[in-house]
């Protein structure tokens, strides 16, 4: 057991009260718990997705961890959606809004129950980033733990995963497949627990907050279903304990160049274009000065190392049998693109963590040498220009084109794209503008994976360009630029779009714009008129309190 922390209780520290002792017996607090910490451990355990179906498992784990260190652990949950289940439907656009839910969900438990630590334990897309937010926001002592990543499908003989079906669509709106393949691709794809296995979103995030410190090491790629992410849940719940004796706070963790540390893996990785999205608003949480420009700089001089989907061929499985993070991270700080000074929530710095990890197993092909990098520098790439003065995302990482220029063909929805793009009505150098679906005008800005895939699909990939200031899921590759700012419902610049007007994507020189004279433009804009903003319900609320995506999509912007 550990030391007695009673100092420490923001609930056992003399104000307790009769009634509220009372309260805490009725779900099994004892005398001697008194005398302890009380932790919280939040679950994203649902049945509404695999990425998080077997999280009531591991949050006993994580229980049983804080317990045995010394601890009071209490379990509660928050919600989770599917990004894959509400793909390509009106739903997707709950999907972000949901990040600051789950955020100010766990936040408002920890508050109002005075906890004193907190485990988070997250799997799908959202889950992270709300975790981490709602870990700088509620300011106590935190351990971060990822549910792991699912095994991949197999199809004759070949890996494959949820992205497969997606990209099966447009094969079968093609005639290049049948309808029995597709339905053996959809059976297939998803064979257990676990979040989507490339280096999709919820892995990109997971490998980045193991690179900030704030989850143990090994946390992210330990496979969902393993003995290994049991023992990580159980290690968390003890490592809070730890945290608490130690006086090591969220903001000790969390610094700046923990974040540059983040971004630098993430590019090595060649993880999703959400992580911006994403690293933005967790430094905004935390009050670390990150801003969307940060990315590029690290960029420059990160190389893309992980021959990992959607543009490679391995998956995170992979990627954990020949070391995990831990090994890259070791590889890239022995080589000097890692912050080594840097706390995290063993206590230790990130290099001593790493003297104890693992190197790269011998003869192994995830992970390419740094003389024969996927590529020099980083995959994900900030544009600006004319189209997106605020900035906009691409991944560019296995694209070939660097430089494009097409008529517009702009379509106000979703729906309207993707009947074009399955009619055939979208020819190549095309450039395909979805606007209309930014963080206000979704609300809630739903990811286009769906519509890009089926371009991958069909063949047309590298040769029309998919621009939107919605998102992309980080399963998708091609040609295709997202987040787009500022966003069409509040007067952007892609507003102003009309159909065959000419568009330049140059990802070398990091631009995007249209061809405009400044007198045109301004006709436009004084021609324009807002659409409705949404006002009903959660999205209601999202739409009218959100901010610009360079901004990471933040809900509390004004407050800070």
């Amino acid at each position: 057991m550990g030391k007695d922390l009673r100092i420490k209780s923001k609930v056992f520290d003399g104000t307790m009260k009769a009634p509220n002792r009372a309260m805490l017996r009725a779900v099994g607090v004892s005398e001697d718990d008194f005398k302890k910490p009380m932790i919280g451990v939040a679950s994203t355990w649902s049945e509404v997705t695999p990425c998080n179906i077997h999280i009531d498992d591991l949050a006993l784990k994580a229980k049983q961890g804080a317990r045995e260190a010394g601890g009071v652990p209490l379990i509660f949950n928050t919600i989770t959606v599917s990004d894959g289940i509400s793909m390509g439907t009106d739903g997707m656009r709950f999907s972000l809004p949901s990040r600051d839910v789950i955020a100010d969900s766990i936040e408002t438990v920890v508050g109002a129950e005075s906890l004193d630590g907190l485990v988070t334990i997250g799997a799908c897309d959202k889950n992270i980033p709300g975790c981490m937010i709602a870990i700088a926001n509620s300011e106590v002592p935190s351990v971060f733990v990822y549910g792991g990543t699912i095994a991949p499908g197999s199809h004759r003989g070949k890996d494959i995963d949820i992205v497969s079906v997606f990209e099966g669509v447009g094969q079968h709106n093609n005639g290049r497949i049948d309808d029995g393949e597709l339905k053996a691709i959809e059976c297939s794809a998803c064979p257990g627990a676990g979040a989507c296995g490339g280096m999709y979103t919820a892995n990109t995030m997971a490998s980045a907050v193991e690179a900030m410190g704030m989850s143990l090491p090994g946390s992210s790629s330990n496979p969902a279903e393993s003995p290994e992410k049991e023992e990580d849940c159980d290690a968390a719940g003890k490592a809070v304990y730890h945290l608490l004796e130690k006086d090591i706070y969220p903001k000790d963790i969390m610094t700046k160049e923990a974040f540059e540390n983040a971004i630098t893996v993430v590019m090595a990785l060649g993880g999703s274009t959400n992580a911006i999205l994403h690293l933005l608003s967790i430094a905004h949480a935390i009050e670390v000065d990150l801003t969307i420009d940060d990315f590029n700089r690290i960029q420059a001089n990160t190389p893309h190392l992980a021959d990992l989907k959607p543009s490679g061929k391995y998956v995170m499985q992979d990627l954990h049998r020949v070391g995990g993070v831990q090994a890259v991270m070791k590889l890239l700080h022995e080589a000097g693109y890692l912050h080594g000074d840097c706390l995290t929530v063993t206590g230790k710095t990130v290099a001593e963590n790493l003297a104890e990890a693992p190197s790269l197993a011998e003869g192994q092909d995830v992970i390419m040498p740094f003389d024969n990098p996927k590529r020099a520098d980083g995959p994900l790439i900030v544009l600006k220009g004319n189209l997106a003065p605020s900035g906009a995302v691409a991944k560019v990482s296995g694209v070939k084109v660097k430089r494009h220029t097409g008529p517009a063909r702009v379509f106000n929805t979703e729906k309207e794209a993707t009947a074009a793009v399955m009619a055939n009505e979208i020819n190549d150098g095309d450039v395909l503008v979805i606007r209309y679906i930014g963080p206000k005008g979704g609300p809630g800005m739903p990811e286009m994976l769906s519509v890009s895939s089926i371009l991958v699909g069909k063949g047309l990939g590298e040769k029309v360009a998919l621009l939107t200031d919605g998102r992309f899921s980080g399963g998708t590759h091609g040609l295709v630029v997202g987040h787009i700012a500022p966003e069409a419902q509040v007067g952007g610049p892609i507003a102003f779009l009309h159909e065959g007007d000419l568009v330049t994507i140059d990802s070398d020189k990091k631009e995007i714009s249209f061809e405009i004279s400044e007198n045109e433009l301004e006709k436009r804009r004084n021609e324009w008129v807002a659409p409705p903003l949404y006002k009903k319900g959660i999205l209601g609320k999202y739409a009218h309190n959100v901010s610009c995506s360079s901004k990471g999509a933040v809900t509390d912007f004004l407050n800070k």
